[in-house]
């Protein structure tokens, strides 16, 4: 039986999964993957979690704690490793309403893993631009220069075509 600490942690890792899940397959888009950055994410919370459960924003700790494991990630390119001469075939069942879902998430692959970070912490988790500094560890001019770059990207990528109409930005 775990004790009240280990409880805690359990409990709150329990009820954050959907969340983390949801950011980690945002800034990768594979779903592996992303399954693969909570799982870590999860184990170095564990490593810290009597420091973390006194944490004031526990939940931006947590979120710190998956960016910076994810553009870690990008930087040793662990996953780009082939244990087979060719992927494996997947064959992916498609939903007729993600087709501007999809062509987003593609041209937000392309970008640069810190811009990637940043758009996905600034629009698609609705985060101010003072919680994305904290969490990418940087300036908040930092964080307003890369979501610019981002920008620009994005729009290059979808053919000068406005993001307004796909819903990416408000």
């Amino acid at each position: 039986m775990p004790d009240a600490s280990e409880q805690d942690y359990i409990d709150y890792v329990s009820a954050r999964l959907p969340m983390l899940h949801r950011l980690a397959y945002s800034l990768c888009g594979d779903s592996d993957q992303a399954d693969d950055l909570v799982q870590e994410t999860a184990v170095r919370l564990f490593e810290r979690w009597s420091r973390a459960s006194r944490a004031e924003q526990i939940d931006a700790y947590v979120r710190t704690i998956l960016v910076r494991l994810f553009l870690d990630s990008q930087r040793k390119g662990w996953w780009r490793i082939r244990l087979f001469a060719a992927p494996p075939d997947v064959r992916r069942t498609e939903d007729r309403g993600t087709e501007e879902r999809t062509v987003l998430r593609d041209a937000l692959a392309k970008v640069p893993p810190r811009q990637r970070a940043v758009l996905v912490l600034r629009f698609l988790h609705d985060l101010p631009v003072d919680e994305a500094a904290r969490i990418l560890g940087c300036s908040a001019g930092t964080v307003k220069s890369q979501t610019s770059h981002g920008l620009a990207a994005m729009r290059r990528l979808l053919g000068n075509r406005e993001l307004m109409e796909t819903g990416a930005v408000s």
